[in-house]
């Protein structure tokens, strides 16, 4: 991640809803929601949720697919762990017991992802 991405994904997470709608979406899991359901659950109106939605598929932030007729939004688990990474690149100064509660609250739901190289 770069800092025009790191910038990028920030920007969109600057919003109260669309902050509601990624801290939703990174509860559900891999599975995620429907945009519908995502949206009746905020008590958002389909327009501004489909923006919002937009805006945090834009920033990397989250993904969605298609299953029949409905679109399935989730978090993008590997991009939050490259942002994570970004924001915590040459952190410590030589004590990684600094560090350790951040990278654990980063591994907790996705142990499987991992921080990626940054470029500066």
């Amino acid at each position: 991640m770069d800092t025009e991405d790191a910038i990028e994904s920030l920007s969109a997470l600057a919003h109260p809803g669309r902050l509601a709608v990624f801290r939703l979406l990174v509860q559900a899991g891999t599975e995620g929601m429907p945009a519908g359901e995502v949206a009746r659950a905020l008590n958002t109106p389909a327009n501004t949720m489909s923006t919002q939605l937009a805006i945090l598929t834009r920033a990397g932030l989250i993904r969605s697919r298609r299953e029949s007729r409905s679109v399935i939004y989730s978090a993008d688990y590997g991009e939050v762990a490259g942002l994570l990474g970004f924001l915590m690149q040459d952190c410590c100064q030589g004590r990684p017991e600094v560090c350790e509660p951040v990278l654990q609250a980063a591994s907790c739901c996705a142990p499987n992802a991992t921080f990626k190289e940054t470029a500066s």
